[in-house]
C-alpha cells in the first residue's frame, strides 16, 4: 500500500507540473479559445485562427500509461490470426487520426482529466478503437437470448484476471474470439464480450469505462449475500372480516383483572425490550466484523461494466451489470463510483458530468451533448432541440454552411475487426473453466460443474455456515442432472439431519418430494408423489415409528385421508424381516370427500376401525340444513346366548345418533347388513395398510440401489457420449461400407462367360481378343433384341385378351348383372394401365438399346484386358 501511495503522488507531482504547462500555453490562445468553443459549434474561425490553434492541439502530449506489453503476450499463436487483426484497414487508420485529434481537444480542453481510453492494442499490437473490438453477435442457443443469461455463462464460462494497474485501463484489449479461446481476462475483456452478445441479442448495452469499489474490481464477494439463500417473499392472503350478525350471541362477559392484565404486559414488554436490544447489540457487533476496511484506492480503482439503457427488449429501467458476477445493479449502486466514458459498435461518449456523488446524479441522455460528449456526428441518439428564440437567431444561409460542414465531418463507424464470435456446443454445455468454478459469498459458497462431469450427475452444490470464517456447516443443497432416478436437489440440514430430496415427473415410484433423517425403515419420514400419475391418488405419505398417514386425491371412493395407528411388534422365537412380521395395526381411521350421489346423511364423513377394541365408528356428512350429523358405532364382538349360540346382531350392538330418524335405519337388518360391509371394509383397509408399508420398504431399497449406481441418462442425439447410439452408428457405417464393396465386387464382367472358353493359362492373342470382343457385343445385341421381342410379345398377349374381353361383353351386354359390368369395367382399366406400361417400356427400351450397345463397345475397348489388342481399331 505504501508504494501505491507513493506512486500515486508522484503522479499527482507530474501531473501538476504539466497542468502548469499548459496553462502557460493556454493563455497565449486564449484569444482563440474565447471565439469558439470547438469548430463543431457551426462558427467559422479564420484561417490564422484555426492554424495557429492547430500548432497548439498538435504540441500537446497525451500521456499514455506504462507499457506491459512483456505481461501481456497473447496467449494464441498470432499467425494464424485473420489479416483484420494484424492490419488496419484506411477507414480503420482514418479512424484512428480522428481519435488522435479528439483526445487532444479534449486534452486540452479538459487538462485535470485522465486520459481517454480510444484505441488500444489489441492480441496483435495493433491499435484498434475500442468501438470496433465490439461485435454484437446472435447466440444459436436459446437460452443466451436474454440478459441474466448471457451476463451468468460470461461469469461462469470466464476466470478473472485482475488489471495490471488496477489506477489505469489495460493497455491492450484482446478480441472476444481470443478471450473465449483463453477463457480468461480482466473486466474489460468480459464487458466486451458481454456487450457483443447483449446488442446481438437486441439490448441498448454499452461498455463502460469508470471506477468501482475494491469488491467489485477483485470480485469478491464475501460481503454479499448469495442469490440462491435468498427466499421469495411469502404472499400472505389478508383474511376479510366477517360481517357481524344481527342475531349473534353475545360472548360471556370477561371477569379478569385488568390490573393483572396490565403487569403481566408489562412483564412481557420488559422480556421483549431486553430481547431486542440483545439482538441489536448482537447484529451491530456482526456488521462491525462485516464491515470492510478503508480502502487507500477508493474511487481510483479502474473497473469497466455494462450499461443497459431502457427501451428495447422492453427493458422498463436503466440497469448496470457485473460481468465478473453476471448480477445486475441500478445505476444508482454504491459499488459503481463515476464513469468517464462508454462507447458501443457505434460510437464513442464521454461522460461531461460530476461524479461527486458516485453515479447517482448521472442522467444516462446520449442524445444531450452538455451531458455526454460524443465522438462521431454519425450517432443514432437523437439530438436536443433548440428553442424557438435560439432558432430565430439563425439565419438559413448559417444552417445551410453547417449542414454541410456536419455532413463532411460525419464519419460512420468502420465493421469490426474481429471474427464471428462462436460457441461451441460442447463449450456452451461446459461452461466453466476445467468444469468446475467455486465462488466464496457471505457465510455461504457455490460450486459449480459441467455436466457429466460428476459420476452422480452433481452440477451445483450450495454450502451455507453459520458463522463468516465458514466453519460451521448449517445446511447443503446440492443440484443434480440427467439422472435416471429424476433426482433434482438434494436438501440436508446439518442441524436437524433432516434430508429431503426433490424429483422430477418420471420416478418408477412417482417420488415428488421425500423427506426422512434416517433411510432405516419404521423412521419419521414424508413422501410426497405427483398425483396425475399414481393409479391410486396417493398424494401423501406420512411415517412415524408408530402411525403412518396418507392423503388421497381424485379416487373413485372419495378416499381423501387414512391414518394407520400401529401396536408393538410381537417378537418371535424365529429370526423373520419386517415382511413376515409386520406391525400390528390397532386402529385405522378414514376420511371421505363428499360424494354428490348420495345424501348427506348417508354419505360417511369419516371411518374409524378401532381394532383392538372391535368397534367400529361412523360419522357422516353435515347437511347444510343442518348444524349436527349422523353417527353410529358398531360393537363386532360375538357374544353367547344362555344355550350356547353365537348370537349374529343385536340391537346393543348398533349405537345410533340420528338427527332425523328414518324407519329403514332402524331395522335389525339394515343394521347387519351394514355391520358386514364394514368388516369387509375393515378387511380392504388392514391389507391396503400392509401394502403401504411393503411399498415404503420397496421405496427404501430402490433409493439405494438409486444412490450406490447412480446412473446417468445420455440423450440418443449425444453422439460423443451415447455409446450405445455411437456404436449403432458405426455398425451400420460398416455394413454400407460392406455392401458398397459387395455392389461392386457384383458387377457384371460381360467379358467372363467368354474367357472361360479359353484354355486356362493360355495367354491371349490378337485375333482371340478380336473375336472375344465381336462375340460379346452380338451376344448383347441379341440380348436387346429378345428383350425387345419379350415386350412386344407380352403387349401383344395383353391386346389380344382385352379384344376378347371387349368380344365377350358385346356379346353377354345385355345378360349382365350390375356387379360383372363393374368387374368388367375394372378388368378393362387394369388392362389399359397394364398395356400402357408395356407400350412404354417398348419405346424406351428402342431408344436406350442403340446407347447401351455403343457403351458396351466403348467399355470394352478401354477393358484392361483387350486394351492392348485395340489399339488402332475406333
Amino acid at each position: 500500500m505504501e508504494v501505491l501511495r507513493e506512486k500515486v503522488e508522484e503522479e499527482e507531482e507530474a501531473e501538476r507540473e504539466e497542468a502548469a504547462e499548459r496553462a502557460e500555453r493556454a493563455e497565449k490562445a486564449e484569444r482563440v479559445l474565447k471565439a469558439s468553443e470547438v469548430s463543431k459549434e457551426g462558427i467559422i474561425l479564420s484561417q490564422d485562427d484555426l492554424r495557429d490553434l492547430e500548432e497548439k492541439l498538435m504540441a500537446i502530449e497525451i500521456p499514455t500509461p506504462a507499457d506491459h506489453s512483456v505481461i501481456c503476450q497473447p496467449p494464441v499463436d498470432v499467425t494464424k490470426l485473420p489479416p483484420s487483426y494484424t492490419t488496419n484497414s484506411v477507414k480503420e487508420e482514418h479512424l484512428l487520426l480522428v481519435a488522435d485529434n479528439f483526445s487532444r481537444q479534449y486534452s486540452h480542453l479538459c487538462p485535470d482529466r485522465v486520459p481517454l481510453f480510444l484505441h488500444p492494442l489489441n492480441e496483435c499490437n495493433v491499435p484498434k478503437f475500442v468501438s470496433t473490438t465490439l461485435r454484437p453477435t446472435l447466440m444459436p442457443y436459446p437460452e443466451l437470448y436474454n440478459w441474466d443469461s448471457c451476463a451468468q455463462f460470461v461469469s461462469d464460462f470466464l476466470t478473472m484476471v485482475p488489471l495490471v494497474d488496477p489506477l489505469k485501463p489495460p493497455t491492450h484489449l484482446y478480441s472476444s474470439t481470443t478471450v473465449l479461446q483463453c477463457q480468461k481476462g480482466n473486466c474489460f475483456d468480459f464487458s466486451t464480450l458481454l456487450c457483443s452478445m447483449l446488442i446481438g441479442s437486441g439490448y441498448d448495452a454499452y461498455c463502460v469505462n469508470g471506477y468501482g469499489s475494491l469488491d467489485l474490481c477483485l470480485m469478491d464477494l464475501t460481503r454479499e449475500v448469495c442469490p440462491l439463500t435468498v427466499k421469495a417473499k411469502e404472499v400472505v392472503a389478508k383474511k376479510e372480516k366477517v360481517a357481524p350478525k344481527k342475531y349473534a350471541i353475545k360472548p360471556p362477559r370477561d371477569l379478569t383483572s385488568r390490573f393483572e392484565q396490565e403487569q403481566e404486559e408489562k412483564r412481557l414488554q420488559a422480556i421483549k425490550d431486553q430481547e431486542l436490544k440483545r439482538l441489536k447489540e448482537e447484529e451491530e457487533r456482526l456488521l462491525e466484523a462485516e464491515k470492510a476496511k478503508p480502502d487507500p484506492l477508493h474511487g481510483l480503482r479502474v473497473h469497466s461494466w455494462v450499461l443497459v439503457l431502457s427501451g428495447k427488449r422492453e427493458v422498463p429501467e436503466s440497469f448496470f451489470i457485473d460481468p465478473f458476477t453476471g448480477r445486475s445493479y441500478g445505476t444508482k449502486d454504491d459499488h459503481f463510483l463515476g464513469i468517464e466514458s462508454l462507447w458501443n459498435h457505434k460510437n464513442y461518449w464521454i461522460n461531461m458530468q460530476d461524479c461527486w456523488n458516485c453515479c447517482k446524479d448521472l442522467i444516462f441522455d446520449l442524445g444531450d451533448p452538455v451531458r455526454w460528449e460524443y465522438m462521431l456526428l454519425g450517432t443514432d441518439k437523437p439530438h436536443l432541440s433548440l428553442t424557438d428564440e435560439e432558432d430565430e437567431g439563425l439565419d438559413d444561409d448559417e444552417d445551410e454552411e453547417q449542414g454541410k460542414e456536419e455532413e463532411d465531418k460525419s464519419f460512420d463507424m468502420p465493421p469490426s475487426w474481429v471474427a464471428q464470435i462462436e460457441i461451441t456446443p460442447e463449450e456452451f454445455e461446459t461452461r466453466c473453466p476445467s468444469g468446475k468454478k467455486v465462488i466464496q459469498y457471505k457465510k455461504a459458497q457455490l460450486e459449480k460443474w459441467s455436466p457429466y462431469l460428476n459420476n452422480n450427475g452433481l452440477v451445483c452444490r450450495l454450502t451455507t455456515y453459520e458463522d463468516l470464517q465458514c466453519t460451521k456447516v448449517l445446511e447443503i443443497k446440492e443440484w443434480y442432472q440427467n439422472r435416471e432416478d429424476m433426482l433434482e436437489l438434494k436438501h440436508i440440514n446439518k442441524t436437524t439431519g433432516l434430508h429431503v430430496d426433490y424429483f422430477k415427473p418420471g420416478h418408477p415410484q412417482a417420488l415428488c418430494v421425500h423427506s426422512y433423517k434416517s433411510m432405516l425403515p419404521e423412521m419419521d419420514r414424508v413422501m410426497e408423489f405427483y398425483k396425475m400419475i399414481r393409479v391410486d391418488g396417493l398424494v401423501k405419505r406420512e411415517e412415524t415409528p408408530m402411525t403412518m398417514t396418507e392423503y388421497y386425491q381424485g379416487r373413485s371412493d372419495f378416499l381423501s385421508y387414512r391414518h394407520i395407528n400401529f401396536g408393538p411388534r410381537v417378537k418371535k422365537l424365529t429370526q423373520n424381516s419386517a415382511d413376515s412380521n409386520p406391525r400390528p395395526v390397532v386402529k385405522i381411521t378414514e376420511q371421505f370427500f363428499r360424494n354428490p350421489e348420495k345424501p348427506a346423511d348417508e354419505d360417511v364423513a369419516e371411518r374409524v376401525f378401532l381394532i383392538a377394541e372391535e368397534r367400529i365408528q361412523l360419522r357422516y356428512h353435515c347437511r347444510d340444513d343442518y348444524i349436527t350429523a349422523n353417527k353410529r358405532e358398531f360393537l363386532r364382538r360375538t357374544e353367547v346366548d344362555s344355550k350356547g349360540n353365537k348370537i349374529i346382531m343385536t340391537p346393543e350392538m348398533c349405537i345410533s345418533y340420528e338427527v332425523e330418524p328414518m324407519e329403514h335405519t332402524k331395522k335389525l337388518l339394515y343394521q347387519y347388513e351394514t355391520m358386514m360391509h364394514l368388516k369387509n371394509e375393515e378387511k380392504l383397509s388392514r391389507h391396503q395398510a400392509w401394502e403401504s408399508e411393503l411399498e415404503v420398504l420397496e421405496i427404501l431399497k430402490l433409493r439405494e440401489e438409486e444412490e450406490e449406481a447412480h446412473i446417468l441418462t445420455i440423450s440418443i442425439y449425444d453422439t460423443k457420449r451415447n455409446e450405445k447410439s455411437k456404436e449403432y452408428r458405426e455398425a451400420m457405417e460398416r455394413v454400407m461400407h460392406e455392401e458398397h464393396l459387395r455392389q461392386v465386387e457384383a458387377q457384371l464382367d460381360y467379358l467372363a462367360p467368354f474367357l472361360a472358353q479359353l484354355p486356362p493359362g493360355e495367354k491371349l492373342t490378337r485375333w482371340q481378343a478380336m473375336r472375344l470382343k465381336d462375340e460379346c457385343l452380338i451376344d448383347f445385341k441379341q440380348r436387346l433384341i429378345d428383350k425387345a421381342n419379350l415386350i412386344q410379345a407380352r403387349f401383344e398377349k395383353e391386346t389380344q385378351e382385352l379384344q376378347k374381353k371387349q368380344q365377350w361383353y358385346q356379346e353377354n351386354q345385355v345378360t349382365l348383372t350390375p356387379e360383372d359390368e363393374d368387374l368388367y369395367l375394372s378388368y378393362c382399366s387394369q388392362a389399359m394401365f397394364r398395356i400402357r406400361i408395356l407400350e412404354q417400356r417398348l419405346n424406351r427400351h428402342k431408344e436406350l438399346a442403340p446407347l447401351k450397345y455403343l457403351a458396351l463397345e466403348e467399355k470394352l475397348y478401354k477393358d484392361p484386358r483387350l486394351i492392348d489388342f485395340m489399339k488402332g481399331y475406333v
